[in-house]
């Protein structure tokens, strides 16, 4: 009998078909041998269905029926988890050779985390790799600040998740990033430096097509939990931090849909109120000038030497890994 705890992905799914298989065989490729894997499709009509059917084997439970939204779809699937761990993966989105295994390693080390996290990869629409962002250790300071986490690397306690009550399904955006706030607020969170997943930036994903919904829901994710005593009072500490994090957060929405001059006055009213967050933000002010003077070689330049650096690190990364 395996002595590996189980561990509950769950894939909310929705007429992502030309992306859904490649999900799935992400999953089920891993060999983990305690996974609970449930698919939970929103009533696809775009051959979804079919490619489901096609695993069905190897999944623990799945349906394809209308829901609400992706929050519901998710809450749908962690009702029948049975895993000590859980995850989801969206279907447009992959989970990287051994991703599981590291996870439950990080998990079963610190007792006390509310959940464990990554770093991640870009891919587009192709799976050809695009970046490769580094993320660090968060506090619950940190994520009022909107540092934001590589959601499909995050593996939670289940007990810990059923104590938050799950996702709130009025969260269309940042229901994910609402869910780690109040796991922070109650247990530990961990990362650990190694790469774990690839989220898919492509035409039809929600941070391309309704950017400037984030920001609302940020601020109502900021208000909804200052009405905890002990995090207003943190809020109170912090709040130039916390407003000059959340200008950022608007900020990097802005420069991504094209308003580079907005941008820019939105990182400079962050430094303003929080000179700290300088640090956070001059790459950026840097490429929303170059983008607000139309000096599209600078552009080039900036994104290039990003991405260069980060290809570097996980780059590095994967030589580690291979040499042990």
């Amino acid at each position: 009998m395996s002595t590996n705890p189980v561990v509950t992905v769950i894939t909310p799914s929705y007429n992502q078909a030309q992306f859904l298989e490649s999900t799935l065989c992400s999953v089920l490729d891993q060999d983990y041998p305690a996974l609970e894997y449930i698919v939970i499709d929103g009533g696809s009509k775009d051959g979804s269905v079919d490619i489901i059917r096609r695993y069905e084997s190897h999944l623990a439970y799945w349906v394809s029926e209308p829901d609400s939204g992706q929050s519901d779809a998710i809450n749908k699937g962690l009702v029948r988890a049975s895993g000590k761990y859980v995850t989801w993966l969206n279907s447009d989105d992959i989970h990287l050779p051994g991703a599981i295994f590291k996870a439950v390693a990080a998990l079963e080390r610190t007792p006390e985390a509310g959940m464990v996290y990554a770093n991640g990869i870009g891919i587009d629409s192709e799976g050809n790799q695009t970046d490769w962002p580094h993320y660090g250790q968060y506090s619950l300071l940190d994520l009022l600040c909107m540092h934001i986490i590589h959601q499909p690397t995050v593996f939670m306690r289940k007990e810990v998740v059923q104590a938050v009550g799950g996702l709130d399904p009025t969260y269309h955006l940042l229901m994910d990033h609402h869910l780690w706030s109040r796991i922070a607020r109650i247990a530990p969170i961990f990362f650990v430096d190694e790469y774990w997943a690839a989220a898919r930036r492509h035409a039809h994903a929600k941070n391309t097509t309704r950017r400037s919904d984030f920001a609302v829901e940020a601020r109502r994710i900021l208000g909804e939990m200052s009405q905890h005593p002990d995090v207003a009072e943190l809020i109170k500490r912090h709040a130039r931090q916390i407003e000059a994090g959340h200008r950022i957060f608007e900020a990097i929405y802005s420069l991504a849909d094209d308003q580079a001059t907005l941008a820019l006055l939105q990182f400079l009213s962050a430094v303003r109120t929080d000179p700290s967050s300088v640090r956070r933000c001059w790459r950026l002010i840097v490429l929303s000038l170059a983008q607000a003077t139309h000096l599209r070689w600078g552009q080039s330049v900036l994104y290039s030497l990003r991405a260069r650096s980060q290809e570097r690190r996980y780059n590095y990364y994967q030589t580690l890994r291979s040499a042990n």
